[in-house]
């Protein structure tokens, strides 16, 4: 790599191949968000009425449940890839380590949360 020529200097500069993918899971959260939500409501707008015993049963099904926590899950993965974008963006001192780690912890804790809920939902451990 030559430092006298303009090409030279920015030779070795360029992608480091992994702004693809993360564009890309992006848009598969998005889409999986998307549909999800989109079972969420039809399933809910068919639902006889919206009383806490009702959804709960309704949430005890299989495909329900499993609709929800992917719903969790994907909602989760999608903030934290839009999240991670705007600290990369935008903070350019020794805070993007401590927020960065602040944004995994909320969104492994806020996922595990809900699926901890859902889930004791779907086996019956409700008050």
């Amino acid at each position: 790599m030559g430092n006298g020529t303009s090409i030279g200097r920015v030779r070795g500069l360029g992608s480091a191949k992994g702004g693809v993918h993360h564009w890309l899971v992006h848009r598969f959260t998005a889409i999986s968000n998307l549909l999800t939500v989109l079972f969420l409501v039809v399933s809910l707008l068919l639902l006889p009425d919206l009383s806490y015993a009702t959804v709960v049963e309704w949430i005890a099904r299989p495909v329900p449940a499993v609709m929800m926590l992917l719903l969790v899950v994907s909602t989760f993965w999608h903030a934290r890839l839009g999240l991670q974008v705007l600290i990369e963006d935008y903070v350019h001192d020794a805070n993007k380590l401590v927020l960065m780690i602040a944004l995994n912890l909320a969104a492994i804790g806020g996922a595990v949360f809900g699926v901890f809920c859902i889930v004791r939902l779907a086996l019956g451990a409700h008050a």
